[in-house]
């Protein structure tokens, strides 16, 4: 008797340290198999370039291909929900922006929680906004022209954004709010019809990502009075930051990071961390995101946790304050 239950005890040990064995098995042979990248976004913009990019780099490192799907919707809470709702094994993960931080108190309402949801993987890259205007407009050639248009009209003068909540009308908010001055916001369904209509006259200014701002730029179609970062972009050095150009204190630097479903094991998340950072260190990866205005910025994933809740705190503050609603 006393033979059999030694047994049974020995076997129930075994059992028991199966699983803890099972995943540290499984974490230093991650990754074994392709790994979902979700966009949660439409292809052809910032985030999609840069994960595109990031993920061609990073799947030499790590031996496993990255496969991009796109899952836009809902200012990317279709993406997101899918991704917090995902195994927590690695092989899941989705580049996000912004509206990481801003979302909740947007939508009030989420299908998941943007912090106890997810672990954080690394910040990638900031891509500036940028103040600009139709260049017919003679009498409008710095951020002060715009200020005091505004304030001899108040409520007349548009900006024009890629839709409520979008980093493109928080970046008017806070210039209107810090300016002390009253304009007139016009959400668009993305920012390529907000630029028709910029270009076309139907609307005095946007706070355009310099990923579609630019070409206009270029072309002299459109004239950039500033850019919305607290540094100057190395995409159009000769523009200054809002802050020089007479607004203090101004800054909105739209970001791009990597998040993982929760409990994503930690060697894992370092592994993807460690392969990411490399492949911003790339020369070409460098020219890509020179293209499209994307300044890399990289992290670690204490560090994106960090950012995220100041971020959080910020644009909480300011949609309550400005009563930004989502229609």
């Amino acid at each position: 008797m006393k033979t059999q239950l030694l047994t049974l005890l020995a076997a129930g040990i075994t059992l028991a340290a199966a699983p803890a064995a099972h995943a540290q098995s499984t974490n230093s042979d991650w990754p074994g198999k392709p790994i979902r990248w979700i966009v949660p976004f439409p292809p052809g913009g910032a985030m999609d370039a840069i994960a595109r990019t990031l993920g061609e780099k990073a799947a030499r490192a790590l031996g496993q291909p990255f496969v991009i799907e796109n899952k836009p919707g809902a200012g990317g809470n279709i993406g997101a929900d899918f991704v917090a709702k995902a195994p927590a094994d690695g092989y899941t993960m989705m580049i996000t922006s912004i509206g990481m931080a801003t979302n909740k108190p947007l939508y009030g309402k989420l299908n998941y929680d943007p912090v106890k949801d997810f672990a954080p993987v690394s910040l990638l890259a900031v891509v500036p906004n940028v103040l600009v205007t139709n260049s017919t407009q003679p009498n409008v050639k710095t951020v002060a022209d715009v200020m005091a248009a505004a304030r001899k009209a108040p409520g007349t003068l548009t900006y024009a954004s890629a839709g409520n909540g979008t980093s493109i009308h928080l970046a008017g908010e806070v210039f209107t709010s810090l300016a002390k001055v009253e304009m007139l916001h016009v959400p668009y369904k993305g920012s390529g019809p907000a630029v028709a209509d910029l270009l076309g006259g139907q609307v005095n200014y946007m706070f355009d990502s310099i990923t579609s701002a630019r070409p206009h730029i270029q072309s002299g179609k459109l004239r950039a009075l500033g850019v919305t970062t607290a540094k100057r972009s190395s995409a159009l050095p000769n523009v200054p930051t809002l802050a020089e150009a007479g607004l203090p204190g101004y800054e909105v630097s739209p970001w791009f990071a990597v998040f993982v479903p929760a409990a994503t094991p930690k060697p894992v998340i370092a592994k993807l961390n460690a392969a990411l950072l490399d492949a911003m260190k790339q020369p070409d990866v460098a020219a890509r995101f020179e293209t499209i205005g994307a300044e890399p910025v990289g992290s670690t994933p204490d560090e994106l946790a960090a950012h995220l809740a100041r971020e959080s705190a910020r644009w909480s503050k300011l949609i309550a304050e400005r009563g930004i609603k989502l229609d």
